[in-house]
């Protein structure tokens, strides 16, 4: 059937104001999800939205998610994001259990390209998800994986020139590219100017996202993001998670910070035993309909 013909059902979704319009895809495939997320995160002529999340189906995992933002191109994870598929398919009956596996995006490996698989915990009020606490994994610091042109055996407080400025950035990757750098004051940073200067500069081969965090003390932290392919958004789930981790590793914090986003808070906590880093916050619906593509 030509897609211009086609009538889908979808569901508007945020965790902390970070808004994707959700698409059911376990039974069948959408084509072009590149240029339908183009199309429907317009917020003046489409849906609106940071992208599109698709839900479909694994052979590794309960479900897979991918992931495209407003401009089309594809992320290979989003912490807001997982959390709002994991309230979907329980919210909606496509699965029972409250610990569920969701295989995300590709990654960088010693062996290759290879799908990563977050675990998910709901929290359940009244037969609907209200929070979920997602296992993000261990952070990545080896430059080649992030990626970022550097030869060290990481980048952590090291002095990047953006611009006529220069800045002190800590990168990680948690399944997708972070350039993290501590600022006096969020509220005075010229994003749309500033943003896409660190997303296109030449250190980061796959362009990247970019926290800006001011410290508040070792327990909590505030956090402006500019996401790649999609500007500033009010929220960055595994930005608060590489802010935070970066917070710690620079000697900012202790091993759990509550990071203040435009959009509301999320829980970071990272465990020493495992190496990991869980992030806890929550998903919300905002309403369901359908449209022609």
């Amino acid at each position: 059937m030509p897609q211009t013909n086609r009538i889908i059902n979808f569901t508007k979704m945020h965790g902390c104001k970070n808004d994707y319009i959700y698409i059911d895809c376990t039974k069948e495939e959408l084509e072009n999800p590149a240029d339908l997320s183009v199309k429907l995160s317009d917020r003046h002529g489409g849906i609106g939205g940071d992208g599109i999340i698709l839900i479909c189906p694994s052979e590794a995992a309960d479900f897979r998610m991918r992931i495209f933002n407003a401009d089309g191109s594809e992320a290979e994870m989003c912490g807001n994001g997982i959390r709002c598929v994991g309230k979907y398919v329980y919210d909606f009956g496509l699965t029972d259990k409250t610990s569920l596996s969701i295989e995300t995006g590709t990654h960088l490996t010693d062996s290759g390209r290879t799908g990563e698989i977050k675990v998910l915990k709901l929290s359940v009020t009244n037969n609907k998800v209200s929070s979920v606490t997602v296992d993000m994994g261990a952070p990545v610091l080896t430059p080649r994986e992030i990626p970022v042109a550097s030869d060290e055996e990481s980048v952590i407080n090291k002095p990047l020139s953006i611009g006529n400025e220069d800045y002190r950035i800590t990168c990680i990757s948690m399944g997708n590219p972070h350039a993290v750098t501590f600022v006096a004051d969020t509220s005075t940073l010229p994003l749309p100017t500033l943003g896409p200067k660190f997303e296109y500069n030449p250190f980061f081969p796959n362009r990247t996202n970019t926290e800006f965090v001011q410290l508040v003390n070792r327990s909590e932290i505030i956090m402006r993001v500019w996401e790649r392919g999609s500007g500033e958004t009010l929220a960055c789930g595994t930005g608060a998670c590489a802010a935070a981790y970066a917070a710690m590793l620079n000697g900012f914090t202790d091993d759990e910070v509550t990071v203040h986003l435009s959009g509301g808070n999320l829980i970071i906590k990272y465990d020493k035993e495992t190496g990991h880093i869980f992030m806890t916050g929550p998903a919300e619906t905002v309403f369901s309909g359908s449209v022609a593509i």
